[in-house]
């Protein structure tokens, strides 16, 4: 398809920079195909799902992936910025490098400073370049493997807010809490799931009391997901692949949920993408571990989720192709539409929408 089909004007204002306090005051906008549109906020979910309707969250944990470090190369030196993007292993990451251009393989990457202590070595940490690919994406091996990089980087690393966040002002402590949804556990994204920012502990109990079960599968979020689709035909875009589980514990509970006539409800697009994954043909879940690029657009069958929650999206992005494959192309640029003319707030601090499955 024509990736301008998938574009529309937003204003700047419409950019949210801080999340509503407390965050189920946040406004959503319900979409129902061939229905209509109904203004409503976050809280009211519990009214708006069934009893015997399931919740699916991915739980990952946003790690501070950001490092600003000093390409050494002989007697040269060139400052660089790295976005850890995707784990391949203990010691090793896939990384978006800015200016990629000063970076060779080979290379070698120092973060931090060198410490005279033995005791604070881990304020320094080196990487080497080991392979090199398109649009900035480089493989990076480091000197630290398992927990003992993973603390280095949680020392050395900055918290990765949105560039359409970051470009209007700094990251300071406050995002550190707000930029993790209240149910994160397995470390490993880098960016947050942002449909699940919304959810409270005492939203979680009206749910309970409503009769609404929650499930948690993992994915972790990678720096890809704030890629614009720069090709002119989504034929030509290539998704960039995230890791993620669904364990057979809930495989089990959302199959058994849905023969009881339950909907599976996914709470943003990542949760619903590794469902879509994990789905067999016939629309049964099965467990998955592993990667997954799965790129949807209109057209696309879905066969495990039936409702979704998700956020505002940018334009011409995958993931606005994504709600316009669930919900219908023209039934989203209408309720877009709607949401900039009322004042809805956008991208990954801003309102939520709930959408029915056309």
């Amino acid at each position: 398809m024509r990736v301008d089909l998938f574009d529309f004007d937003l204003p700047e204002t419409s950019i949210a920079l801080r999340p509503v306090e407390p965050r189920d005051a946040a406004r959503m906008l319900v979409v129902r195909p061939e229905v209509g549109l109904e203004d409503r906020v976050v809280r009211d979910l519990p009214d708006l799902l069934q009893p015997g309707d399931v919740l699916v969250l991915n739980n990952t944990k946003v790690i501070p992936s950001r490092l600003y470090g000093l390409r050494v190369r002989e007697e040269n030196a060139a400052r660089v910025e790295i976005m850890l993007h995707k784990r391949e292993g203990a010691d090793r990451w896939r990384a978006f490098a800015r200016p990629a251009k000063k970076l060779h393989v080979g290379d070698r990457i120092r973060f931090g400073e060198p410490s005279e202590s033995t005791a604070c070595e881990l304020v320094r940490l080196d990487a080497e370049v080991v392979e090199k690919g398109e649009g900035g994406d480089v493989a990076l091996r480091f000197s630290f493997a398992g927990a003992f990089l993973d603390e280095a980087i949680a020392r050395l690393g900055e918290l990765p807010l949105p560039p359409y966040i970051a470009g209007k002002r700094p990251t300071d402590d406050k995002d550190r809490n707000d930029y993790q949804t209240v149910y994160a556990k397995d470390e490993g994204a880098v960016a947050a799931p942002t449909a699940g920012l919304h959810f409270t502990d005492d939203l979680f109990h009206r749910l309970d009391e409503r009769g609404i079960a929650r499930h948690f599968v993992t994915l972790h979020v990678g720096a890809g997901t704030f890629l614009p689709v720069k090709a002119d035909d989504t034929d030509k875009h290539r998704m960039h692949a995230e890791w993620g589980s669904v364990s057979e514990e809930t495989a089990r509970a959302l199959n058994e949920a849905r023969a009881r006539g339950g909907r599976i409800v996914a709470v943003g697009t990542t949760s619903l993408r590794l469902l879509e994954s994990a789905a067999r043909e016939d629309g049964s879940i099965a467990s998955f571990s592993g990667d997954t690029a799965i790129f949807i657009t209109p057209g696309y069958r879905f066969k495990a989720v039936d409702v979704l929650m998700t956020n505002f999206h940018l334009p011409r992005s995958t993931l606005f192709m994504l709600v316009s494959a669930f919900a219908g192309l023209d039934c989203m640029r209408e309720a877009y539409a709607h949401a900039i003319e009322t004042g809805y707030r956008f991208y990954s601090y801003g309102d939520a929408s709930l959408l029915l499955r056309r």
